[in-house]
């Protein structure tokens, strides 16, 4: 993790931050979507856009495209609140997140479970969105998925079976089912 540390107006709880967490398949992009669609005009929200070291072309959620160099200079620079390898691709999520949280916003972003340790210390009150689906529901979305720069399946699968996040700060989401259903589920949570 990278980044500035919390400032006293983050501490004080002013604004919130959501880290929708899950493996992948799970459907995180698609429930952020759904939120987003929902409360794009209400500015006590912000869904900011991560930046991933994969072509803007290659599909999936919105993102700022960076090269791995860029990614390195910018995780030594700190202008990251959160950063992480995954699957040979790099992410990060902006710095500016800080200013949103400080104006008392609600700020919804996709995270990697492998980050929330160092989130929890930087972010106190943060609340976690663990999405979670059944296996064989997993391997489906992702083999349907079939994009080229999701890299190895088998690789993917694999890491669902990272532990789930514990704790009084995360709320747990099951989107085995239809996606309304979570979808409304997860609008309820970040509106808390």
């Amino acid at each position: 993790m990278s980044g500035p540390s919390a400032t006293p107006e983050m501490r004080a709880g002013q604004g919130r931050l959501f880290l929708v967490v899950g493996p992948s398949g799970a459907g995180k992009d698609s429930l952020i979507a759904a939120a987003h669609a929902r409360l794009r005009d209400d500015p006590a929200f912000v869904f900011p856009r991560r930046l991933i070291t994969r072509p803007a072309s290659a599909g999936g959620e919105p993102h700022i495209a960076i090269d791995m160099n860029e990614f390195d200079r910018m995780t030594a620079d700190g202008r990251f609140a959160l950063c992480w390898r995954a699957h040979g691709l790099g992410y990060g999520v902006p710095a500016e997140i800080a200013a949103d949280l400080a104006a008392g916003r609600r700020v919804i972003v996709n995270a990697s479970r492998t980050v929330l340790d160092a989130a929890r210390k930087t972010f106190p009150g943060l609340c976690i969105l663990s999405i979670q689906a059944a296996p064989e529901v997993l391997a489906a979305r992702l083999a349907a998925r079939g994009r080229a720069t999701d890299g190895d399946l088998a690789a993917r699968l694999a890491r669902a079976s990272l532990s789930r996040p514990e704790g009084a700060d995360v709320i747990e989401i099951d989107n085995s089912g239809e996606m309304a259903a979570a979808a409304e589920a997860f609008l309820a949570a970040v509106r808390v």
